[in-house]
């Protein structure tokens, strides 16, 4: 099946505006947001909540069967922390979103984040982790890294991959209308 719309992976560590980003794309860009982790919670696809950390324990093999028929059918924008564990086939593009830690520090501490879980997240996006396990799950040719510490830089970046989504489209024959629909 020939997909009209492109699938958009947007990850980057806790914090950086991956929800805020793919909020504002799902209205502009017309395009679905999957936000895995309420998905995880809504389909039941974890193995319970982890107190630890504060968060579901996502059972991968369940998400990807409870996602994949709507993923296959294109227009999605897949809303993680990881990347890693989508098929290759079923991904048209990467944003990796960037942060400046001072601003990410203030934005986990402001969800009130434990201090281990801050500093395990300080630590990723000062390491790189999440735009190296992207560049190594699907290439530096299908990864973007953009920078998030405004709302300036969001807004910018919503711009960039709608314009992305409409060349994506032209190219795949499948050119939007007005009210966002492919032809």
């Amino acid at each position: 099946m020939s997909r009209k719309k492109p699938n958009i992976i947007i990850t980057g560590t806790p914090g950086v505006g991956k929800t805020s980003l793919c909020e504002s794309l799902a209205l502009s860009a017309h395009l679905k947001h999957l936000a895995i982790n309420s998905v995880a919670k809504e389909r039941n696809c974890h193995d319970g909540w982890d107190e630890k950390l504060k968060s579901w324990v996502v059972d991968e093999d369940k998400l990807l069967d409870a996602i994949e028929d709507e993923v296959k059918q294109g227009g999605n924008l897949i809303d993680w922390h990881a990347c890693d564990l989508f098929p290759e086939s079923w991904i048209d593009l990467v944003v990796v979103l960037r942060s400046d830690s001072a601003i990410l520090y203030d934005r986990l501490k402001s969800r009130n984040y434990s201090e281990q879980k801050l500093q395990e997240n300080l630590d990723a996006e000062i390491m790189e982790v999440l735009l190296s396990e992207a560049r190594d799950a699907f290439g530096v040719e299908m990864v973007i890294e953009l920078l998030s510490n405004t709302t300036g830089d969001m807004e910018g970046n919503a711009s960039r991959i709608e314009l992305w989504v409409q060349q994506w489209q032209q190219q795949h024959g499948s050119v939007a209308t007005e009210e966002g629909r492919g032809t």
